[in-house]
């Protein structure tokens, strides 16, 4: 992955020192409250950055597109705007904007270095106070233009709501096509708006539940290439491949624990149930964490690892159960109508969301860690396969078409608001989010 540098305009000045005029630096309070049920969306001026070419225009065109998709921001139409920012190094004429209700305002400029790099620079401004909230500039290779879009939205996103974005990101996911009754199953990889789709695979064997390592860029899944249950490591960056581990019977749903030092897992054994282990990635060895004469499945790690949340039939139906990493002290957390599945910890440990089905339904809910709180934040038909943001905001998943069509990716605010569908090439399904690239 390459590398971005970034550095701020310190205290209302460029890194070269040119002060910007007629600007003071002052404490801003323009602020999202995401914590409320509703956000209305705040109405945000995002200008074309000042270049030589189409790069500049292009830029704010994803940064505004973004901060749109998150449901949070208002991008205000530039057939609206009153002046015409030539120089970004200038305080804008506040009133010009506030008078179109321009809560806040973005500018910038794209250059090129003597040695090639695009440099890209942006500032953040509030313009009922007249203040600059917030400015930097990055250098990348040329190439890497949209990371640099993500970065910004992420800069502008967690300055305004006080929250990490989750724009500088990627998906992965299973890439299908062809008719129903024979899908080529590839591993694909996206920038979390849809862009720079590619395959990690080449679909002669199918594949199954990706799952993106908490501190790299390594995904694990699973693959039937020679007709077995396989366990992979994938680096994406240079696509070398590591088998984990050759299965007898079935595999489920591998997920890396938060340290990517371990891979939970279950397994189906010769006496037909299925029960959880955890693999040490270094030693390969295996410890078996719960035996029962259920079918547990679907485990994953709370973002400190100290406990694991699972789906088990034990009671009669598949519930949600979270127990110790070790195995210990197993507790049935979802009580309510329908069969759970696919439980998946929010990143801020605050959170589960899973999969229900109940009265011909399949809906995206939340509950908190506790079982309390339940919220059904979709409902539709055959859907599953939550997956959160880095951040804890957002969760995608994926939805199965009627007929011929398949299945496609959908991202929902944490609120239940928001839902949208994010463009695939192909039918997707079985996303997952990647942490914020380094």
């Amino acid at each position: 992955m390459m590398k971005i540098f970034k550095t701020l305009f310190s205290l209302g000045l460029l890194a070269t020192g040119v002060a910007i005029a007629g600007v003071l630096p002052a404490r801003a309070q323009l602020v999202i409250d995401v914590t409320q049920g509703v956000v209305e969306p705040l109405p945000i001026a995002i200008t074309d950055f000042v270049s030589s070419d189409t790069m500049g225009a292009e830029i704010s065109a994803v940064v505004a597109a973004n901060l749109k998709r998150s449901g949070l921001f208002a991008p205000i139409d530039k057939g609206a705007f009153i002046e015409k920012i030539s120089n970004p190094d200038a305080a804008p004429r506040f009133s010009d904007w506030s008078v179109i209700n321009a809560q806040a305002l973005v500018t910038g400029r794209v250059t090129q270095e003597a040695d090639g790099r695009l440099r890209a620079e942006f500032r953040l401004w509030d313009t009922l106070a007249g203040q600059q909230m917030v400015g930097e500039q990055f250098f990348a290779n040329r190439n890497n233009w949209r990371r640099v879009a993500h970065i910004i939205s992420d800069a502008i996103y967690e300055r305004l709501t006080g929250e990490k974005g989750y724009f500088d990101t990627r998906i992965v996911f299973v890439e299908e096509s062809g008719p129903k009754n024979q899908r080529v199953k590839r591993l694909a990889i996206m920038d979390q708006d849809g862009a720079n789709q590619r395959a990690l695979t080449d679909g002669r064997s199918i594949v199954l539940t990706p799952r993106f390592s908490p501190n790299r860029q390594e995904v694990t899944y699973m693959s039937y290439e020679g007709g077995q249950p396989q366990v992979y490591l994938l680096q994406i960056e240079t696509g070398q491949r590591e088998l984990v581990g050759n299965f007898p019977g079935m595999t489920f749903a591998p997920r890396f624990s938060p340290d990517g030092q371990k891979v939970i897992m279950s397994l189906l054994r010769d006496d037909g149930n299925s029960n959880i282990y955890a693999m040490d990635l270094r030693s390969r060895t295996t410890t078996r964490l719960t035996s029962s004469n259920a079918i547990d499945t679907s485990p994953s790690y709370s973002p400190d690892g100290s406990k694991v949340v699972f789906t088990s039939d034990r009671g009669g139906r598949p519930h949600i159960y979270v127990m110790g990493a070790d195995g210990s002290n197993p507790q049935r957390i979802s009580f309510g109508d329908g069969t759970y599945s696919t439980p998946v910890w929010s990143p801020r440990g605050d959170l589960i969301a899973f999969t229900k089905q109940t009265s011909g339904q399949f809906q995206i809910g939340v509950m908190r860690v506790d079982g309390s709180g339940e919220r059904i934040l979709s409902s539709g038909n055959l859907q599953e396969g939550p997956t959160w943001a880095p951040n804890g905001r957002v969760i995608m998943f994926f939805r199965e078409g009627g007929g011929q069509s398949g299945p496609k990716l959908y991202s929902i605010d944490l609120t239940g608001r928001n839902e949208q569908s994010i463009p695939t090439a192909q039918f997707a399904s079985d996303p997952a989010w990647s942490p914020l690239l380094d």
